[in-house]
């Protein structure tokens, strides 16, 4: 029952580690509209998405990894 949620937030952790790197390299004017802190026109990126998003990003990578240990008898 564990493998499926290891493989998830595996993903999902990836996911998150590439929205780190798109708030970190675009400016909040050039984000696609469905992501938060999109702002027409705007020149500055979003610091502390991008930090949210990799902390996320970490939380999911330790829950894959704790999840994927052999249970012990």
């Amino acid at each position: 029952m564990t493998r499926p949620i290891v493989i998830i937030a595996a993903v999902l952790g990836v996911v998150f580690l590439a929205l780190t790197v798109c708030y970190l390299a675009l400016p909040a004017g050039s984000l696609p509209g469905f992501l938060p802190g999109y702002e027409a026109g705007a020149t500055g990126h979003h610091s502390k998405h991008a930090i949210a998003a990799l902390v996320v990003a970490l939380a999911l990578f330790a829950l894959a990894w704790f999840q994927s240990k052999p249970r012990q008898a």
